[in-house]
């Protein structure tokens, strides 16, 4: 009986068969099908903004909840303009970036040489008033309401007649740091770009103009640096923020060459090792006879260490705490300080007729344990650098390294490998792992190896201190311990007579072997200080002498688009 029965069984269990191959296949080809889609949707989306005269980025519903401004619709997917604050769902967005323009970098005054307004309706910011009325703005679920993209003044639609047709604007509260359109348009009129004529077109600026550039690398530290790219954008003119990934600073720094000289500040976002990039470009200027351009440097500090950040009191890590209009305050309030720059020549033995490395230390240059961490982390970064895009991840792994160092001790016997010298003084070394040549007063992220060393950052001096190891460098960092002060010299002078030894510049590490290491004063960079008790800056002294011709103003415009 069970036999027959077998055929008949068999016969009931295919349909069960086939729909549990169904309930797995559909969800995994449906997944499949949506990846596929999405990818071609980012290709498609990516090669579209790119040809684009708007600075579109994406959004959807979930990221932020917008309006279309043609279609007035809930938008589902689509972009935003950082610019000008334009927002269009896919549908609308090529006809959006063809019927409305963008945020002007470049463009005439009206004829009593004044801008005016330029209003774009709706998706104005929750926190704004009504310039009219002064009652909140925004506060409807529809698209409505006028932001000026200029000075970021609100009005509702029923009292924007309120507002005077062709009614000034006065560029709002970052006026004295914002280059006007008008202002670059009057400067590609110029038939000569001497450094008089664009002190006279600044006059129409305000006394206290200076002019404020953003240089962000979006590589540094947690991936901040769209979202600022594009926070700056909306505040200031578009010409006046830079990405390094895309364009040099060496290109970006241009700019400065057709301002007032002496009026410029440029605002990095990075780590410290793309503020040496910024400071390398900065000397470059020099030598090419620039001098009187040269710009004031602040920091936004995005990378891992800032430590040089911590010095100049910018903090020693920036996550969006405060917003970007606080940031521009304090650049405003700032005080102008000198910092000494060094020159680390590095004279590989044995080889003479190979090249000497020479690099430039603006925090501090060392050989032993927190080089050896550098160097393995730099090692495993490059191999895969989206991990290391966490300023969590990073300290981390950082620690890692150093927790591994402390049972292997790679940089033991220092002292018998190296000598050490101070302004031509040989000093003898006690039983080190390492040594650290200061240039600033904090180090390994944060930490001040002693109070009142290196606070002094014009002083022509360097300190020179040595750690026992990766623990000990540990207890110095939670000040359970201080470490072994060398001394201060205006010439250093190390000479590694056997093996390989990590060493690194400014978190820049490197494997190297037997040399001779001089490090000597280069020059000073004008840095921007902040603290809390500060008053409005003084007008900097600079100097006047002739400039080289400025690139054209039409370059720029293309630089907008990078």
């Amino acid at each position: 009986m069970d036999a027959e029965r077998q055929p008949g069984r068999g016969g009931q269990d295919w349909p069960l068969l086939l729909w549990t191959s169904l309930a797995v296949l559909v969800p995994v080809v449906l997944t499949l099908w949506c990846s596929v889609r999405r990818s071609r949707r980012r290709v498609y989306m990516k090669d579209f903004i790119r040809k684009c005269k708007h600075g579109w980025r994406c959004t959807d519903l979930f990221s932020k909840p917008t309006y279309c401004c043609l279609c007035s619709q809930h938008i589902l997917q689509g972009a935003c303009c950082d610019c000008c604050g334009l927002c269009a769902d896919e549908l609308c967005l090529r006809r959006a970036d063809r019927t409305m323009p963008c945020k002007e970098i470049m463009a005439p005054a009206r004829a009593d040489g004044t801008p005016a307004h330029r209003w774009v309706r709706g998706n104005v910011p929750l926190c704004s008033c009504c310039r009219v009325c002064k009652q909140q703005c925004g506060t409807q679920p529809r698209l409505c309401d006028y932001r000026c993209v200029w000075c970021q003044a609100t009005v509702h639609d029923e009292c924007k007649g309120g507002v005077a047709d062709g009614e000034c604007c006065d560029l709002g509260e970052f006026r004295s740091v914002i280059i006007p359109p008008h202002y670059l348009h009057q400067v590609n009129k110029l038939r000569r770009r001497l450094p008089d004529d664009y002190t006279k077109l600044s006059a129409a600026c305000g006394s206290g103009w200076t002019p404020v550039l953003v240089l962000a690398n979006t590589r540094s530290g947690n991936n901040m640096g769209e979202a600022l790219l594009g926070e700056f954008r909306t505040l200031l003119n578009p010409v006046q923020v830079f990405d390094l990934t895309q364009l040099p600073p060496s290109k970006a720094l241009q700019l400065c060459t057709l301002l007032p000289p002496g009026s410029v500040r440029v605002l990095v976002c990075g780590g410290d090792g793309t503020v040496g990039w910024v400071l390398d470009a900065i000397d470059n200027m020099r030598l090419k006879g620039q001098d009187q351009f040269i710009p004031r440097v602040t920091i936004l500090p995005l990378g891992t260490g800032n430590d040089l950040s911590n010095s100049l009191g910018w903090g020693a890590g920036y996550a969006g705490e405060i917003p970007v209009e606080q940031v521009l305050r304090n650049i405003m309030e700032a005080e102008v300080v000198k910092m000494d720059r060094w020159k680390v020549h590095v004279a590989s033995k044995g080889h003479f007729l190979r090249k000497p490395k020479v690099l430039s230390m603006n925090n501090y240059f060392s050989v032993g344990p927190d080089a050896l961490m550098a160097l393995n982390f730099h090692t495993h970064r490059e191999k895969t650098p989206s991990f290391f895009s966490s300023r969590i991840i990073n300290k981390a792994v950082y620690f890692l390294y150093g927790t591994k160092d402390c049972l292997v001790q790679e940089c033991k016997d220092l002292d018998k490998r190296i000598e050490l010298e101070l302004d031509g003084e040989k000093v003898a070394l006690p039983s080190l792992e390492g040594i650290i040549v200061c240039n600033i007063g904090y180090w390994g992220g944060g930490c001040r190896l002693w109070e009142g060393m290196g606070d002094e950052l014009d002083d022509g001096l360097l300190e020179v201190v040595g750690v026992f190891g990766s623990f000990h460098c540990a207890q110095i960092q939670v000040k359970l311990a201080n470490p072994v002060r060398l001394g201060q010299a205006h010439t250093v002078r190390l000479v590694l007579k056997s093996s390989r030894m990590p060493m690194q510049v400014d978190g820049e590490p490197w494997a190297q072997g037997p040399c001779t290491i001089t490090i000597t004063h280069k020059t000073q960079a004008l840095m921007l200080y902040h603290s809390a008790e500060q008053t409005d800056d003084d007008d900097d002294d600079s100097s006047a002498s002739e400039a080289e011709d400025g690139i054209k103003i039409l370059e720029l415009v293309d630089m907008r688009r990078v």
